[in-house]
């Protein structure tokens, strides 16, 4: 197929490997060839060269400026991205994408193409998936094409210099221990790099358990083995994977209920859960968010990170319903509403791969924000961009910067305005006291540390891929299932 043209606003059909690339419509796809002209005209009016034009501000908001057309035609009445109509042309008028906030992305990941997972081969479980990346059309890496897209080099560049995340979370796909294409010894010599290049901590780490893998007890002893050794700053786990395709309950009394209670006695009490994003072979009741209102009543000490919100392709966010909550956004509100889960309480909703689907359908867009800031809390709700599968993650930063809740669905539903205060909430200060982050001294040592100042002189000529690295279409998708089996990229 012909790909869209390439922009710095990036609605594309890529997928994080989780789910099947989903196409854009008819009338985005005519609004990013429509911005890639605009942006060539615009450069020439104000006497650029195209890429140079493309990589400022001006270039992101021509884009954004041409998909507000194509929303309005479409009879979208949810949201748009507020900037003046100027911004396509004058960099002042363009500030609106830009701010200060403190931005904590608390969902990325990376593979090392050379690390020992990699160097041992493949195996049955996320390895092969992995591989089968390698399959797909070269993309213009720092390094090269395939697994070097994924790597601790492009990683650094496409997060932290090439957008304005200040610290992040580096996370982990399904896997058995052994299997996992990161390991816990690569992950923390990536975070001990970051944090050889700052004076801080710019990267902070999960560690993967499968409390569904028997023996369960040896799961838990690995917990301990890992919180020692590594310094973990929250477990993550995917109740809808399972390594005999089989997931589990988070309050199931063999295996959800032992987790978090050895959680608790380890003392890391942030638990991080995929939730939404249903992906094949898998049983998808467990993708329901039915069961986060149980645990969280129960253990009110205990964190829950909702990974994407409960967020689910097949499913388009409307205002909540209650008659159809057992998927989506509204299995979670309804979770926590039967539960007695006051919002701004211990349920977190975290935003990867769920705001950059539905950055392309403002109405949807609008509800999904809207419901988790009503009903899981202003102060409960978290950035997590899910890169670096879609590449640098500032595209998705500027949408939110831009997106406002249109006056017409905060009155009728009773969503807020997106204000500059709940953005920056969003972006970073939520999460800041989960992670037990000092927001002002973590920006102020970004700011002068050795990413920061490598960022500072690459920004006198920044190179943006503005690539995206995971399956753009059936074809892809096709190569990639069959590479990698059920379990997800």
């Amino acid at each position: 197929m012909a790909y869209e043209p390439v922009l710095p606003i990036k609605l594309d059909s890529t997928s994080n490997g989780e789910f099947a690339p989903v196409p854009v419509s008819p009338g985005i796809a005519r609004a990013n060839r429509l911005a890639a002209q605009r942006i060539t005209d615009n450069a020439r009016h104000t006497g650029q060269k195209r890429r140079t034009f493309l990589t400022g501000l001006c270039g992101a908001a021509t884009t954004l400026l041409t998909l507000n057309e194509a929303f309005a035609s479409q009879g979208a009445r949810g949201g748009a991205f507020e900037l003046p109509p100027e911004a396509g042309l004058d960099p002042q008028m363009a500030q609106a994408i830009t701010g200060r906030e403190f931005i904590f992305d608390i969902q990325t990941h990376m593979i090392e193409a050379q690390g020992t997972a990699w160097r041992n081969g493949p195996s049955a479980g996320g390895l092969d998936q992995l591989r089968s990346l390698l399959s797909l059309p070269p993309k213009q890496c720092a390094e090269g094409p395939g697994l070097w897209c994924y790597d601790a080099r492009n990683f650094v560049k496409d997060v932290f210099l090439d957008s304005d995340t200040d610290l992040a979370v580096l996370s982990f796909v399904p896997a058995l221990p052994d299997e996992n294409p990161v390991s816990m010894k690569e992950a923390t010599r990536v975070r001990d790099l970051v944090a050889g290049l700052g004076d801080g901590r710019r990267l902070l780490l999960h560690a993967m358990v499968v409390p569904n893998a028997q023996p369960y007890r040896r799961q838990l002893e690995r917990m301990v083995e890992m919180h020692r050794a590594y310094g973990i700053a929250a477990w993550k786990v995917y109740p809808q994977w399972g390594p005999r395709g089989v997931g589990w309950w988070l309050d199931d009394p063999e295996v959800g209920i032992p987790f978090i209670e050895q959680a608790r006695r380890i003392g890391v009490n942030n638990i991080c859960m995929h939730k939404g994003l249903a992906f094949g072979g898998q049983e998808p009741r467990y993708a329901s968010c039915v069961d986060v209102g149980r645990v969280a009543k129960r253990y009110p000490d205990v964190n829950f990170i909702i990974y994407h919100s409960g967020f689910e392709i097949s499913r388009r966010e409307g205002p909540y319903d209650p008659a159809r909550a057992d998927r989506g956004i509204d299995s979670l509100v309804k979770s926590l509403q039967d539960n007695g889960i006051a919002p701004n309480s211990n349920v977190y909703a975290e935003l990867g791969s769920t705001w950059r689907m539905v950055m392309r359908d403002p109405d949807q867009a609008a509800h999904t924000l809207g419901k988790l800031l009503k009903h899981v809390g202003d102060k409960r709700v978290l950035w997590g961009s899910d890169s670096i599968w879609y590449g640098s993650p500032q595209d998705q930063i500027q949408a939110f910067r831009a997106f406002q809740i249109s006056r017409e669905f905060q009155d009728r539903y009773g969503y807020p305005a997106l204000t500059p205060a709940i953005k920056a909430d969003v972006f970073g200060l939520n999460a800041a006291p989960v992670y037990r982050i000092d927001p002002a001294t973590a920006r102020r040592r970004a700011d002068v540390d050795t990413v920061g100042r490598l960022k500072a002189a690459y920004l006198e000529a920044p190179d943006p891929s503005f690539a995206t690295y995971g399956p753009r279409d059936a074809t892809e998708w096709r190569r990639f299932r069959a590479r990698h089996g059920d379990g997800p990229g």
